[in-house]
């Protein structure tokens, strides 16, 4: 409550739910998130349909996949998917996870970002 901005969360947790595989790092495939992964990265965004942030959000990632050569993102709704919510533990939309070429999860941030960040978050993915 000092005013200054909240830190994003960017724990990463293992998960266990079908077409998740989590051998000591939560890992996604095509499968579990109902699309390609990225060449290079993933941004995958976990929105609901009342979530003013979860648009804004919308906007910067897909502006930062546009941008940024090989890198996918992917909109999930988190109502359709309480299984895949519940398994990785997510608590507010939007949730962003960043996902390198495997599918690995190497950051985690709830809020809306912003596109710096998002931007050095892909640095840590590729």
């Amino acid at each position: 409550m000092d005013g200054r901005p909240e830190e994003p969360d960017v724990r990463v947790r293992d998960v266990e739910t079908p077409g998740v595989r989590a051998p000591g790092v939560g890992t996604l495939d095509d499968g579990a998130l109902g699309a390609p992964l990225g060449e290079r990265a993933t941004l995958v965004q976990f929105s609901t349909a009342f979530c003013q942030p979860c648009r804004a959000t919308r906007r910067t990632l897909s502006e930062v996949a546009e941008m940024v050569e090989g890198v996918g993102h992917v909109e999930i709704d988190a109502e359709e998917r309480l299984d895949l919510v519940r398994a990785l533990g997510i608590v507010r939309t939007p949730t962003v996870l960043v996902l390198d070429r495997a599918g690995r999860v190497v950051v985690r941030a709830a809020g809306q970002p912003r596109r710096a960040d998002v931007i050095a978050a892909l640095g840590r993915a590729v």
